[in-house]
C-alpha cells in the first residue's frame, strides 16, 4: 500500500441516483472495540449503514471518529467485534473501500493525471486505465490540468485531484476523513457541492468524519454523534437536496446536535 494513497449505486430515501447499477456497500458493525495504550477509544459500538447512504460522524476531539473510520476502511483492526459488508463478512474492505484525507497527499514528482492513476493500483495495466483516470479527472473539473504538476495547483484543486484519485477505481465505499477541513470557506462550499454531485452520480456509500456540524447536515442523509466510544445520538436528515443554507429544519437539527456536544 502506498504511503500517499490508500490503494484500495442504490436507493436512499429522498435521493435518486443517476447510476443505480453500481450499488454502494451496506455496512454492519457489531460490538466494535478498539483501544490504544490502555485507553479504550471505542467499546461496544453498533452501527448499520444502508447501501448508498451518506453518513456523517461528529463528536468532540478524541472521541474516536477517525479510529472508527480507519476500522471501517480496513486501515486498522478492532480488538473485538465485527465489521461486515453486504450482510456478510466475506467482502474484503480493501477491494471496495477508498479513503480521502484532509491532506491531498499527492506525489509531487508526478503529473496531475499520474496522481489520479495511482488510485487504480494494480489495475493500472488494465485496458483503458488511462482513459478511466482522465474521466475521473474530468468529473472533478480538472481535465485541462492533466499534464501539470501538483505544485501549481491551489489547495482546492489539489483536493479535487485527491477526490478523482479516490473515485477512479469506482469504490463502493468512500471514507472521508475531514477532507475539506483545511480549505477556505468558499472553496469548502464548492467542494461540498462537488462531493454531493459525484456521490449522487456514482451511488457509493459514504462515511464522513467532520468537526463541522453544518457541513455534516449539508452533505449527509444521517448524522451520528459519537460519545464515550459509542453512538450517543442518531439523526435522520430529510431536507430535500440540494440543501439551502439557512434552512430552518437544518438550523434546528444543528442546534440540537451542538447542544448535545456542548453539554457532553
Amino acid at each position: 500500500m502506498s504511503a500517499f494513497v490508500d490503494p484500495r449505486a442504490c436507493v436512499v430515501t429522498g435521493v435518486e441516483f443517476d447510476n443505480p447499477s453500481r450499488p454502494g456497500a451496506s455496512i454492519t458493525v457489531r460490538h466494535l472495540a478498539r483501544g490504544f495504550g490502555g485507553k479504550q477509544v471505542l467499546h461496544g459500538l453498533d452501527l448499520d449503514v444502508t447501501a448508498g447512504q451518506f453518513l456523517a460522524v461528529v463528536g468532540r476531539s478524541g472521541c474516536g471518529k477517525s479510529t472508527l473510520l480507519r476500522l471501517l476502511a480496513g486501515l486498522d483492526r478492532p480488538d473485538h467485534g465485527s465489521i461486515a459488508f453486504d450482510e456478510g463478512e466475506g467482502t474484503e474492505q480493501k477491494r471496495i473501500a477508498r479513503v480521502m484525507y484532509q491532506e491531498p497527499r499527492l506525489l509531487p514528482w508526478a503529473t496531475v493525471l499520474a496522481n489520479v492513476e495511482v488510485g487504480l493500483g494494480p489495475n493500472r495495466d488494465a485496458t483503458g486505465w488511462r482513459s478511466r483516470a482522465f474521466e475521473a479527472l474530468s468529473a472533478v473539473g480538472l481535465a485541462d490540468r492533466a499534464g501539470e504538476w501538483p505544485a501549481v495547483l491551489s489547495g482546492g484543486q489539489k483536493q479535487r485531484v485527491a477526490l478523482a484519485r479516490a473515485l477512479v477505481s469506482r469504490p463502493r465505499f468512500l471514507a472521508l476523513d475531514e477532507p475539506l477541513g483545511a480549505l477556505d470557506a468558499l472553496t469548502r462550499i464548492e467542494m461540498q457541492q462537488l462531493l454531493e454531485k459525484v456521490w449522487r452520480r456514482e451511488g457509493f456509500t459514504a462515511v464522513l468524519v467532520t468537526h463541522d456540524v453544518a457541513e455534516a447536515l449539508t452533505l449527509a442523509d444521517r448524522v451520528v454523534v459519537l460519545q464515550g466510544g459509542a453512538i450517543a445520538q442518531d439523526f435522520q436528515v430529510n431536507s430535500p437536496r440540494p440543501r439551502r443554507r439557512g434552512d430552518r429544519d437544518l438550523a434546528h437539527l444543528e442546534e440540537q446536535i451542538l447542544s448535545h456536544l456542548l453539554s457532553s
